[in-house]
């Protein structure tokens, strides 16, 4: 029955979100036909040749896939997500910038129509939080179910969030290029990379006992570590314990962890002014929130980070797409969806395995190379490694 039950909810889900991306395809489209009208005919570069095969929002001459593609990248997106809680809009944004070749396109128009440059640059930002939004929806509900998801610290990260998720997209949709949005996108992650980096070494782990304490615990638990056993209690889950204006607090396997309310909203604020800005999830800086300041072990933060996410996404994708108008492609979207789906619904079942360190590293490994690689291909005009 609990397995009937999911396959209804996804198919609910599915269904929810073709109308609300039918809804707006509607009012989007006149957007782009303009722009498109406005575009030289021709087959030179940034040029549309009418008599090219139709690809990228039905554009003749625009980057075209294979149906598996999208559904591969989509189900690593899923994962990464859905593992650790972040990296989902980003490896979104390489899925579309570079592997499907969007990033390249919309540049080829910079000179010929900035216009139909910068709509499609806000394209792929809106694009990364659909896939992005959809797994937060499933890793958090699962995460929840696990007892790995706090609550309270998620609902205060997101109600922070909403205001700078509506703010961004009103202030910059239509104003930023590719070349500067993919170079501000590399350097936040470098920076976010370089910082958790630190977080994995003796000296950044010092200050992390409670984390450290309740990791060890989670993995006798669910790895066998120390004569543990393999099996999952409920009880041993995120407790709350109280609820206040100035304090609140919970346990993890035992261990108690408390904060005030105040600093996850306002860092909340800053996280979803940042992402919607490069139009990723925000994970990327909740992790490094969650573990650093709030001082949580990894097994949570996945969870938590997800559920922030969520809410920031949802009011982000309203932003671009209802108040600003900026179209996105229907089935391209739908089919990466698929992917989404399968590995949201893989990440958590796997990342309880995984070392509570090695999820980190996996983290820093992941921003290390996308930041220094986007950062130089932005700023610089061509990435230092390949695959960008």
């Amino acid at each position: 029955m609990k397995h009937k039950g999911w396959v209804i909810a996804g198919l609910v889900i599915a269904v929810a979100l073709a109308a609300v991306l039918l809804a707006a395809s509607g009012a989007d489209a006149g957007k782009l036909e303009d722009a498109l009208a406005k575009t030289p005919q021709g087959t030179g570069v940034g040029q549309i040749d009418q008599n090219a095969p139709k690809g990228f929002f039905g554009i003749p001459g625009a980057p075209s896939f294979f149906l598996l593609w999208p559904i591969l990248w989509g189900i690593w997106v899923g994962w990464i997500f859905s593992s650790v809680g972040a990296f989902g809009g980003i490896m979104a944004g390489v899925g579309h910038i570079t592997v499907f070749g969007l990033g390249d396109y919309a540049r080829s128009f910079k000179d010929t129509n900035p216009v139909l440059n910068k709509l499609l640059t806000d394209s792929i930002r809106t694009s990364n939080q659909y896939l992005v939004g959809l797994s937060a929806l499933i890793s958090s509900t699962t995460y929840y179910r696990m007892g790995r998801l706090v609550l309270p610290l998620g609902v205060c990260l997101a109600a922070g969030g909403i205001l700078g998720a509506y703010l961004i997209p009103v202030l910059t949709a239509g104003k930023i290029s590719l070349r500067e949005y993919i170079g501000y996108f590399g350097i936040t992650v470098l920076v976010i990379g370089g910082f958790l980096f630190y977080e994995t070494t003796p000296a950044g782990q010092k200050s992390k006992k409670a984390a450290k304490a309740a990791a060890d615990a989670f993995e006798r638990e669910h790895m066998g570590k120390g004569g543990g056993s393999a099996t999952n209690h409920a009880a041993a889950g995120v407790q709350v314990k109280s609820w206040g204006a100035s304090r609140i607090s919970f346990t993890f396997y035992g261990v108690e962890f408390s904060f005030n309310p105040i600093i996850p909203i306002i860092g909340g604020f800053v996280i979803a002014a940042i992402s919607a800005f490069i139009g990723v999830g925000g994970g990327f800086l909740y992790v490094p929130f969650l573990t650093s300041i709030a001082g949580l072990p990894m097994y949570i933060v996945a969870g938590t980070s997800a559920l922030a996410v969520l809410i920031s996404m949802i009011t982000s994708i309203f932003t671009y797409m209802f108040v600003k108008g900026i179209p996105v492609d229907l089935s391209f979207i739908g089919v990466e969806l698929i992917g989404i789906i399968i590995g949201s619904i893989l990440g958590p079942m796997t990342s309880k395995k995984i070392p509570d360190i090695w999820l980190k590293r996996l983290f820093v490994v992941l921003a290390l190379y996308v930041g220094i690689g986007y950062a130089t291909k932005g700023f610089l005009g061509k990435s230092i490694f390949p695959g960008m």
